[in-house]
């Protein structure tokens, strides 16, 4: 009888559940469906979601592929870890083979890309972009590529690894082709020790490969404790490296469908000038999938290329903190971040790409009481900015609509583009980079607030994220400067709720936001500085925005990493569920039932919530001005997650 599976509880921002065996335990086996189960229990576990018929195949046909390999290289003493999820990342490897180097005696580490495909070649003559016979989907990244970018990833992040460049090692393994030449494009590609690739036809070289780099008389179990135990670098924040980035080289290790859509914008951009096309490529995604790190890693490249390219958005807070943080110094980058109305009157196609950040702000019209009348045309914001570029790229998420007359959607999008007659290639991001990679985290948040079908559940906690529920304003505040007093970052953020004073004339902010005998001022309003408190633009990422309660509009498309958020009156629980309060709020944007209705505020106020909650890169602190609210997130939240024991 094999040895059971081992199941791993590990540190914040590693696997919360992986599964582990001896290559030796897992080729012997008696019942593979039972690897089986145990991977889609621990999916259910740390995902809250059921695995995909595709994916229990894949682990169906492929784990008992790599356990037989192993044992038959004589590599059964190596530690098998399946479906590791990397850190601060929602991602996962197939698989991870841990041992000691034969040579150095040193831990070493294999991620192994498995694929079922045949057959495979590049699509449309690119070699980052593969095509499968019969796959739907459109194209994919090349598999080594994707290996490649998991092993940076790993080392960037598992600090047991840094220091140790020989440590890891990448392979995809397409273990179903019995040649190469039925995959033979593949192998047009530059190869490294961080991505090699194999098919079932070189199953010989494959074993030689793993025979370099891991002993096989060496019990494996102590290196891949060490991997999973390992503490975990800083997140890599946006705006730390914006500058860098657009204006020097790339800072961001791009993974899944990121460097699928970086690598489909490149392929169309070349496509236009080769052919005089027009194409658009549309990325949907949550928050913190990452929609924001492929804009400014497609700026820095295109720029770097000499393309014409900009960068737009509908937020001033998120454009203006590019411009400052991603600018500094250099002027002329500060011009490439500009708002979606600024294109009115823009040359048709006269640039290469604009990229349209945060595109669920896409208005109807870009016309307002400012615009000229010769401008006031009633022409569609949406066809504006398609009309800008050979190669629009809109970048959005559905569920982050929060201000009346915001029309941008994926359907409204496909729909003007087969009017217009053009191809769309259209990515999905189901990474999860922000709440410190914890997808669970995200479908708590859409559960509990309505927005997905699923009713609410009790939070379970996971390893890669922290949540709280605070007994009032005061201990919710406390909490957040006991994390920047530990080199934290840290905002806090609340619904509307409350009256928006000016400034006294004498420079200071008015404390509006009042519960009980907490107070404290919102965000400054306008674009210019109040004694220590920046511009509105700027609060989330200036250190002077501590100490004053943001809202939707300076918060959205930021990230911290300790979250604070305050539930006004206008979102209760009510009888098991969030029922909205329209009096309690104080949004001008709201006020008229005329241009929003009591349905589509109900559905704008819990998407504000949702990007309130949302926001953290390490933890989350809830706090509901309501009683019976606060009774109900207590009981939703487990009390191993309360706030003085994080």
């Amino acid at each position: 009888m094999p040895p059971p599976a081992r199941f791993n509880s590990c540190c914040l921002g590693t696997s919360s559940l992986t599964l582990r065996y001896s290559a030796s335990a897992l080729a012997s086996v008696a019942n593979p469906n039972s690897v089986v189960e145990q991977l889609a229990e621990q999916l259910i576990y740390s995902s809250l979601r059921r695995p995909a018929p595709s994916e229990v195949r894949s682990w169906e046909r492929s784990i008992p592929v790599i356990a037989r390999d192993l044992v038959d290289a004589g590599l059964g003493s190596v530690e098998v870890l399946l479906e590791y999820q990397l850190p601060l990342s929602s991602l996962r490897a197939d698989v991870v083979l841990a041992g000691a180097h034969p040579t150095t005696g040193r831990p070493s580490y294999v991620i192994v890309e498995l694929k079922q495909w045949t057959h495979a070649h590049h699509w449309e003559d690119d070699r980052n972009l593969v095509t499968v016979p019969g796959m739907p989907g459109g194209p994919k990244s090349h598999p080594v590529r994707q290996v490649r970018n998991y092993c940076t990833h790993i080392t960037d992040f598992a600090r047991t690894l840094q220091g140790n460049n020989d440590a890891i090692a990448g392979v995809a393994y397409l273990h179903n082709a019995v040649n190469r030449e039925s995959v033979a494009d593949l192998f047009d590609y530059d190869f490294d020790a961080h991505g090699q690739l194999f098919t079932g036809g070189d199953r010989g070289r494959f074993h030689d490969f793993l025979r370099v780099r891991l002993d096989g008389e060496v019990p494996g179990a102590p290196y891949a404790d060490e991997l999973l135990r390992s503490a975990i670098g800083p997140s890599r924040q946006l705006l730390a490296l914006a500058a860098e980035e657009v204006q020097n080289r790339e800072q961001f290790t791009l993974q899944g469908n990121q460097q699928l859509a970086v690598d489909l914008v490149m392929h169309e951009v070349q496509q236009a000038h080769r052919a005089d096309q027009k194409s658009i490529v549309l990325v949907s995604g949550g928050p913190g999938s990452g929609k924001s790190v492929i804009a400014l890693s497609l700026l820095g490249e295109l720029s770097r290329q000499g393309r014409q390219v900009l960068h737009a958005t509908g937020s001033r807070s998120f454009t203006q903190t590019l411009r400052k943080v991603a600018g500094k110094r250099a002027p002329r980058v500060q011009k490439m971040f500009m708002y979606f109305n600024q294109f009115m009157d823009a040359d048709r196609n006269g640039l290469d790409v604009l990229i349209l950040d945060e595109a669920h702000r896409i208005r109807e019209t870009s016309a307002n009481r400012y615009t000229r009348a010769n401008l006031r045309t009633g022409r569609p914001q949406l066809d504006e900015l398609v009309s800008a570029a050979r190669v629009p790229v809109f970048l959005l998420d559905q569920n982050q609509v929060v201000r009346p007359g915001e029309s941008g959607s994926v359907e409204t999008i496909k729909t003007y583009a087969e009017a217009n007659g053009l191809r769309v290639h259209e990515i999905a991001l189901d990474e999860q980079y922000r709440c410190g990679g914890s997808a669970a985290y995200v479908k708590w948040v859409e559960q509990l607030l309505g927005l997905v079908d699923d009713a609410p559940e009790p939070w379970g906690g996971d390893a890669h994220f922290q949540l709280a529920v605070a007994d009032s304003p005061e201990e919710l505040e406390q909490m957040l400067l006991v994390k920047e007093s530990d080199g934290y970052t840290s905002r806090m953020a609340a619904g509307y709720c409350w009256p928006w004073s000016d400034p006294r004339p004498d420079e200071t902010l008015v404390a509006d936001v009042a519960i009980g005998s907490w107070a404290r001022p919102w965000n400054v309003k306008g674009e210019r500085r109040v004694g220590d408190a920046p511009p509105a633009a700027l609060w989330a990422f200036d250190p002077g925005g501590v100490g004053q309660v943001g809202c939707v509009y300076t918060a959205q498309g930021f990230e911290y990493d300790w979250n604070g958020v305050i539930i006004g009156p206008d979102l209760v629980w009510r009888n098991g569920a969030f029922v909205s309060n329209r009096s309690a709020n104080r949004d001008p944007d709201f006020r008229s039932q005329k241009n929003v209705s009591d349905q589509h505020f109900d559905e704008l106020v819990r998407n504000v919530y949702k990007v309130l909650m949302t926001r953290g890169m390490v933890g989350t602190v809830l706090y509901s001005t309501d009683a019976e609210t606060r009774d109900a997130l207590r009981t939703l939240v487990s009390s191993g997650a309360r706030i003085s024991r994080i």
